[in-house]
């Protein structure tokens, strides 16, 4: 397992070694240990979420604010998508920066995304599976968010917006400047 740091502080890339054969595949998603020597995070996760979803669903940008932050570590068990975060530490010299990777069933790949960001996907292949670990619970009063196409973000989707599929809910987010960090 290799895992790299992004240029946004805290934001980990984690990629298994995957063994195939004629049976199919195996690999590690998660070893404590090795998380914690290359991330220096105390990995306690709480909560496990998972979506299904469809080709063009945009979930996002969402995130928690106060004690009930969250980090999280997100992948695609099946399917693909577009993952993005965006840097929302007001004293991050990255502050309003975003980061995106393809995350999918072939790469196995993993994001680690630290408290102080907000965070969405784009489905980019029908039926994908989404699954995160969180380190906090959920607080409906703590959460937030910021309207996916904010032109300051200037966020590549790569579909074109008309394709997307988008809750009534996120799409009356606020821009990164008017939302309550």
């Amino acid at each position: 397992m290799t895992i790299e740091e992004t240029y946004l502080k805290g934001c980990f890339v984690i990629t298994p070694k995957v063994f195939e054969d004629e049976r199919g595949c195996f690999f590690e998603s998660f070893n404590k240990k090795i998380f914690e020597q290359k991330i220096g995070v105390d990995a306690v996760f709480v909560q496990d979420n998972q979506s299904k979803s469809s080709i063009g669903v945009l979930r996002g940008l969402h995130f928690q604010t106060g004690k009930f932050a969250q980090s999280k570590l997100v992948s695609v068990p099946k399917g693909k998508v577009l993952d993005v975060c965006v840097d929302i530490r007001k004293e991050s010299k990255t502050f309003g920066q975003h980061f995106s990777i393809i995350l999918d069933d072939i790469k196995h790949q993993q994001l680690y995304i630290p408290r102080g960001f907000a965070h969405g996907f784009l489905v980019l292949e029908n039926n994908t599976i989404f699954t995160y670990k969180c380190d906090n619970f959920y607080n409906k009063e703590s959460e937030g968010g910021i309207i996916y196409n904010d032109k300051d973000l200037n966020i590549d989707w790569v579909f074109g917006e008309k394709e997307f599929i988008i809750s009534e809910k996120d799409q009356k987010l606020p821009n990164l400047k008017s939302a309550k960090l």
